[in-house]
């Protein structure tokens, strides 16, 4: 057997992984991606002087993880997977970073985030040879990494030709912070603090995953009112997201009507998820075994009351705009990725289901009570800004929908939080969460004595930030700022 099965939070014990050579797994996952498997995480682990890799596909249709490892020998070096397997380029980029194992044929290992504890220190930001045309007319722009307003640090190179843009690179790494070694080390005293500081605007979505690992590996079920009221954050969290980039983006586009309703209707949103915990991003409602707030019937009340004006506002709204010609004449046909290049580059969430990439987590691996109340997956075809946009529209109302199935039926089973157990020794899980960027996946491997010695980490913005440089090839170097809006990315979900 190469391959351990698993789902969505099940742990599996060390012994029980095959361990293979890298070229017999790096056969393996060629073998199994050519039949319709992808990756969601690929890592390595110290194991003495050599190095574990770990592997962990995913089949989709079967609900199911694949989960192998391969042992590296002195030789530091194997074959790379991108050129048969696209979807690996980004992680192998990030595991040849991380561990200084070289994937030999992999077409471009630059940096990811230029981490403290990166493999080889003489690679820095300052001495990477951006990519360079010559000809006439072709000129450089750079912006970032430090942007006007408030918002976090990139930078942006951009090959033009006249007011076309040839190629876009994107360098990000600025904020690197030691998240996954900070994890291992104060899991125990601040693991949850720690996971709701990994992007600030996915408190839920990280803080969950991070949980979902933990309880599942301490064999805790926490009762379904505190997996409900998990599900009604998670989907409060999305909307007020997705409510706020129509806003961005009817702002660039000079329909200062939309995103000065959308604006308002953000703010609604996430007055009301600080009515219930005392903070507008949900901080200190997930924890380790359960939710430290619990629904009162006025809060019931007020969460209906203010989602059905929410509901109505952004139908209004949201009609309108997407009706307006002179809005759709810059959403249309701008910044298109299309399935091919979506499949090829491993986009996740919104932005890969608006090119018709068909992967909800909540759907595919489902978790807490998505179990129970399933999500219909929902896709659209153009890949263009357009439908980037109207995704996160239909995203909005289908969580409303959901937030209010959910508290029509909220369970009154107790308690709020259960008391977690020791965790096992030599185990590893792999918990998937839905956020409204996409795919995070937290991997948690404990050692010997129970102590989890290796935790790795992927924002779904890891996948996506080279779908936004292909989305401007022979775009506007003026359209950067609405693609830009269309995908949102998270600058520190990256860097880590």
């Amino acid at each position: 057997m190469k391959w351990i099965y698993t789902k969505n939070n099940r742990p599996v014990r060390l012994a029980d992984i095959p361990e293979m050579t890298m070229d017999e797994l790096r056969a393996q996952i060629v073998g199994r991606c050519r039949e319709g498997r992808r990756v969601v995480a690929f890592f390595g682990m110290p194991n003495g002087r050599t190095e574990t890799v770990y592997a962990v596909l995913a089949d989709d249709e079967a609900n199911r993880l694949y989960i192998s490892s391969g042992a590296m020998g002195r030789e530091r070096r194997y074959q790379a997977i991108t050129p048969e397997a696209p979807r690996f380029h980004i992680f192998e980029r990030e595991f040849y970073e991380d561990t200084g194992i070289t994937p030999e044929g992999h077409p471009w290992l630059k940096g990811v985030r230029y981490g403290h504890d990166r493999a080889d220190h003489e690679k820095t930001m300052e001495s990477y040879p951006f990519f360079t045309m010559k000809g006439e007319e072709v000129h450089e722009v750079a912006v970032g990494p430090v942007h006007a307003g408030v918002i976090e640090p990139g930078h942006f190179r951009f090959m033009c030709q006249g007011e076309d843009v040839h190629h876009l690179e994107i360098q990000l790494g600025y904020q690197h912070r030691g998240v996954e070694r900070l994890m291992v080390e104060r899991y125990d005293r601040s693991g949850i603090h720690l996971a709701e500081s990994i992007a600030g605007d996915t408190v839920i979505g990280h803080a969950t995953a991070y949980a979902d690992a933990i309880e599942a590996l301490s064999n805790v079920e926490i009762s379904r009112r505190a997996q409900a009221i998990r599900a009604i954050a998670l989907e409060m969290e999305r909307a007020a997201i997705h409510i706020g980039d129509l806003g961005a983006i009817a702002n660039d586009v000079a329909y200062l009507l939309g995103n000065a309703v959308f604006g308002v209707t953000r703010t609604l949103v996430i007055n009301t998820l600080l009515s219930l915990t005392g903070s507008r991003f949900g901080r200190g409602l997930v924890r380790e075994g359960g939710v430290a707030f619990d629904f009162k019937p006025d809060h019931v009340r007020e969460f209906k009351e203010k989602l059905t004006k929410v509901s109505r506002d952004v139908e209004l709204m949201g009609e309108a705009m997407f009706e307006m010609a002179s809005v759709l004449s810059r959403l249309d046909h701008t910044g298109t990725v299309d399935f091919e290049a979506a499949t090829k580059m491993g986009l996740v969430g919104p932005a890969g289901r608006a090119s018709g990439v068909s992967l909800d987590v909540r759907a595919d691996h489902p978790f807490g009570i998505y179990r129970f109340y399933p999500v219909h997956k929902r896709t659209m075809l153009s890949g263009d800004v357009f439908a980037r946009s109207y995704m996160r529209y239909i995203e909005i109302k289908q969580s409303i929908e959901f937030i209010f199935e959910q508290l029509d039926g909220l369970p009154d089973d107790k308690p709020l939080i259960s008391p977690l157990h020791k965790l096992p020794s030599d185990s590893l899980v792999v918990s998937m969460t839905e956020g409204w960027r996409g795919e995070i996946v937290h991997c948690a491997v404990t050692g010997k004595k129970g102590k989890i010695v290796r935790y790795k980490i992927k924002d779904p913005s890891l996948q996506n930030w080279y779908g936004l440089a292909y989305a401007l090839r022979g775009n506007g170097i003026s359209d950067f700022p609405l693609c830009n809006k269309s995908f949102n990315l998270s600058y520190c979900g990256n860097d880590l």
